[in-house]
């Protein structure tokens, strides 16, 4: 049996300069809601360990999606395509590399987003464990040294997908850390569920054509 890790998906504070276990992430003030618990494989969760410094915030998302892993993956894999699934995102271009890990891409992000482009390295890329990081390393933005890892699992019924994203990053000037966490769990949650939306659609029309 594959051993489990309980996740807590929680906005937190961070012990200054700690390597934080996003696998027992928790609100210090605020009990954890049930809803807010999912469990996934211990070899998924060593990935969400992030290096924290007291500047820092570190969060986690997690998605389920009604559709199968390979559906959900070829959809994320897209390092060249992120506004295949990402609303925020307006336009991307491959600057160097064939979407392999080292690749670097410009992103371009819709108005009204205090941000107008970043530039960004592909750092993990495992088409067998279903695992993407990513880490931004210029632009005209405030996240600085955001780092993003997200992972597939399968869900614990046997149907569908449950995707995992987490990040750390630099907590902007004049913001608080319980600001940051909002701003950015609220993009990656857009984005998690625009991908579910994709990934089965995708689903449901490979199915309608088997039929």
């Amino acid at each position: 049996m594959t051993p489990k890790s309980s996740v807590l998906l929680h906005r937190i504070s961070h012990p200054p300069a700690a390597a934080v276990d996003v696998a027992h992430l928790q609100l210090r003030d605020d009990p954890p809601a049930a809803s807010s618990t999912t469990t996934i494989p211990d070899q998924v969760a060593r990935y969400h360990t992030h290096a924290v410094a007291p500047n820092q915030c570190c969060s986690a998302v997690s998605q389920n999606i009604t559709a199968p892993i390979s559906t959900v993956w070829s959809v994320v894999r897209r390092f060249d395509n992120p506004q295949g699934y990402k609303h925020f995102v307006k336009s991307c271009h491959v600057l160097v590399g064939d979407g392999d890990v080292g690749t670097l891409r410009e992103v371009h992000v819709i108005s009204g987003l205090p941000a107008s482009n970043s530039t960004e390295r592909l750092e993990i890329l495992d088409d067998e464990r279903h695992v993407l990081s990513f880490s931004v390393i210029g632009g005209e933005h405030r996240l600085s040294n955001y780092r993003s890892v997200t992972t597939l699992h399968p869900a614990g019924d046997g149907e569908g997908t449950v995707v995992v994203e987490s990040y750390v990053v630099d907590v902007p000037q004049g913001n608080t850390k319980e600001d940051t966490c909002v701003f950015v769990d609220t993009i990656v949650r857009c984005n998690l569920q625009s991908l579910a939306q994709k990934a089965e659609d995708i689903a449901r029309r490979r199915n309608d054509m088997d039929d």
